[in-house]
């Protein structure tokens, strides 16, 4: 298996995708954020003091995702046809974060999932940040993609995100 993201130098290069055919994908990204079950129950009540942080996370994910080749260096621009961000309280000091992200493209969008998840997190985290600085942002991964020429891909052990990849909070 070799990196496809360097040349015949080792110098770091775009793959070109110009000659791939573009084709429906999809990627979906899990994470997770821990914190102090009465820091999760204010947010599940709507009673944070930065607002409401399922609709200003889940829109942070969104524009995160749309950004993406803008952070991550080698990533190619992809017409995004969707993305969306749902939260799941896992138990009493967890809250799981799932990111779906659509596009018709010449590349996939892991990266986008995966990013939108991150940022998603990460804003939760700003805004509890007053009340719990034990937060921590965990278990960051690809649960599934769809699409191109490696096909199909879930991650073992992982329960399967629901059809329409919707639902959550």
């Amino acid at each position: 298996m070799e990196l496809n993201h360097l040349d015949e130098k080792g110098q770091a290069r775009m793959v070109d995708v110009g000659a791939k055919p573009p084709t429906e994908r999809m990627a979906v990204a899990r994470c997770e954020v821990r914190m102090a079950p009465a820091t999760l129950r204010l947010i599940t009540e709507g009673k944070a003091a930065k607002g409401d942080v399922f609709s200003v996370s889940r829109v942070a994910g969104i524009m995160a995702a749309k950004r993406t080749p803008e952070l991550i260096p080698l990533c190619h621009p992809v017409p995004i046809s969707s993305a969306s961000v749902e939260f799941s309280p896992r138990d009493e000091s967890s809250l799981g974060i799932e990111a779906t992200v659509r596009c018709v493209g010449q590349t996939g969008v892991e990266m986008e999932a995966m990013t939108a998840a991150c940022v998603a997190a990460l804003t939760v985290y700003d805004m509890v940040k007053g009340v719990d600085k034990g937060v921590v942002v965990d278990r960051v991964r690809l649960v599934e993609k769809r699409g191109g020429r490696s096909g199909h891909y879930r991650r073992d052990g992982e329960e399967a995100p629901p059809e329409e990849y919707g639902g959550g909070v």
